[in-house]
């Protein structure tokens, strides 16, 4: 059925919707419910879509603060420990002289977990307020926060494999903090966030902005 689809207009346009689980479409009207190829549950839309971006999104927020206040991991030498928060142990890579994997860190852990929770608000605000921002930058924007999304658990890897590689007993040791549990849950959400998003909302504003010059 992928040959009646015509470029250039939305599948409400053609009256189509397409199936999320094996990717082909079908004419609403004859399947209102269920995919003719696969027979999945159909939408034209996700179903509350932009709500359950919101609710994604004002999570990770929430978690964001404490994920770089708190200590994210503490460092058992000698009966001592040692907290480090992320920002902390940035600092601590740059006075040992490893500034490139300080800037990684950085990019890793501070800027990418922020500019995925602004880029993804920003869209998802601009679709609520009907805004009419440019829908290839609000579509380059969201496939890069797909892109970057991936590279999101790095600090959490090097966080198990720290404690899995420095756990001597008593004389040294590593542990997760609990910036660490709340930058997982900022990780979780971002990710939730963006697959709960449905892009062709934003073809639809613009097909509303179109519609309503006429």
């Amino acid at each position: 059925m992928n040959n009646i689809a015509v470029p250039g207009k939305t599948g409400i346009e053609q009256g189509l919707q397409l199936c999320n689980n094996c990717g082909h479409f079908s004419v609403k009207k004859d399947n209102p419910l269920y995919c003719p190829n696969c027979e999945s549950r159909i939408s034209q839309r996700i179903h509350h879509s932009l709500q359950k971006t919101f609710a994604f999104l004002i999570t990770a927020t929430i978690f964001i603060i404490p994920a770089n206040l708190y200590p994210i991991t503490y460092f058992l030498k000698n009966n001592v420990l040692y907290p480090d928060s992320i920002f902390s142990g940035i600092l601590s890579l740059i006075d040992s002289g490893m500034v490139s994997i300080a800037i990684i860190v950085f990019i890793a852990s501070i800027i990418v977990p922020f500019f995925k929770i602004l880029a993804l608000a920003v869209i998802a605000l601009c679709v609520h307020f009907q805004h009419n921002l440019s829908p290839q930058k609000q579509l380059w924007a969201f496939k890069l926060v797909e892109i970057i999304g991936k590279w999101s658990i790095l600090d959490l890897f090097v966080i198990s494999i720290m404690v899995a590689v420095f756990d001597k007993g008593q004389m040294l040791s590593v542990y997760p903090g609990f910036a660490a549990t709340s930058f997982t849950i900022v990780v979780l959400t971002t990710l939730f966030a963006a697959h709960s998003f449905d892009t062709r909302l934003i073809w639809d504003l613009t097909l509303n902005h179109d519609q309503s010059k006429q």
